[in-house]
């Protein structure tokens, strides 16, 4: 029996809210009254099911990809497997590193293919997919930590861009990582792809075998955690300035490769305070107050 989600608007009445479980997304178009009416219709019809579609196959999402064959069948879980796939021949990585960008990214998919629209928007807790049609633009805010209050820097994404997703990953965040990153933000071409890539680099911005850092197997946090055994980060001491260097260059390293391999754009990493920039996107300091009809959240976006 298909599960019924919660739909609501926000008090701004742009915005729609959907939440099913885990999966909490918010989203904004912008167009003619009908066809906006018209996206978060096909939004709504959508996102019903499918927390349903994804945990039919749930033991298989929790396996490690394989980069030669994808034994999924649901079309959002395909795109997971297909986000993360460029990174499991060198590493463990499974399709759930990729779940949030990926749905972000179905719902946008079925809002444009319903209604034409200027600029749109899914955000699935900081995991965003984005819709831009001439000369519209985003700004899109980015926190130090997920979980601090406050947005310190900003990035500008315009339709002539190559970016439509954001993503944002670190052992702040809603998932376990293997790295000590307080943030690693990711701009590609996809919501999926910059998922996967920004899990990848926040696990390599790292110090193995500092004292400092606390880690502990994943299923004990989680006992049906995709990562198992694998040891993720629960705490990380005092570390001197040439520590953060090297643990933010080692996720730079990271990050330059797959800008290389053209799998991101741009990233950002930050950690204690302390911020490296890959690629050529520009990033400004945040000064003014958001507007009212922002997200109050990592990866936050207003016009």
């Amino acid at each position: 029996m298909t599960r019924a989600p919660q739909i609501s608007f926000l008090p701004d009445k742009r915005r729609l809210h959907l939440q099913d479980g885990p999966i909490d997304l918010v989203i904004e178009a912008s167009g003619s009254e009908a066809n906006v009416r018209r996206a978060y219709r096909a939004a709504e019809l959508r996102f019903t099911g499918l927390l349903d579609e994804l945990c039919a196959e749930l033991p298989l999402l929790r396996q490690g990809a394989n980069p030669a064959h994808c034994p999924l069948a649901g079309k959002v879980a395909r795109r997971m497997h297909d986000a993360v796939a460029p990174f499991a021949s060198d590493c463990f990585i499974t399709p759930m590193a990729a779940v949030a960008g990926s749905v972000a990214e179905e719902i946008l998919w079925a809002m444009t293919e319903s209604a034409h629209l200027a600029r749109a928007y899914v955000n699935n807790g900081g995991d965003i997919a984005l819709h831009l049609s001439a000369e519209e633009q985003f700004t899109v805010g980015l926190a130090e930590r997920p979980d601090a209050p406050g947005l310190l820097r900003t990035m500008t994404i315009r339709a002539d861009d190559a970016t439509r997703g954001v993503a944002t990953s670190g052992r702040h965040g809603r998932s376990f990582s293997l790295g000590i990153a307080d943030a690693v933000t990711v701009l590609a071409r996809t919501a999926s792809q910059a998922d996967a890539a920004a899990t990848i680099i926040a696990n390599a911005v790292d110090l193995p075998g500092h004292p400092a850092i606390q880690r502990c197997p994943a299923r004990d946090l989680q006992p049906d955690s995709d990562l198992g055994a694998l040891l993720v980060t629960r705490g990380v001491g005092e570390l001197s300035c040439g520590e953060i260097d090297r643990a933010l260059a080692a996720g730079a390293v990271c990050a330059q490769r797959l800008l290389a391999a053209g799998l991101i754009e741009a990233a950002a990493l930050r950690l204690e305070g302390e911020m490296i920039v890959v690629g050529t996107r520009s990033i400004e300091p945040f000064e003014d107050p958001l507007p009212a009809r922002s997200l109050a959240a990592e990866g936050a976006i207003h016009a």
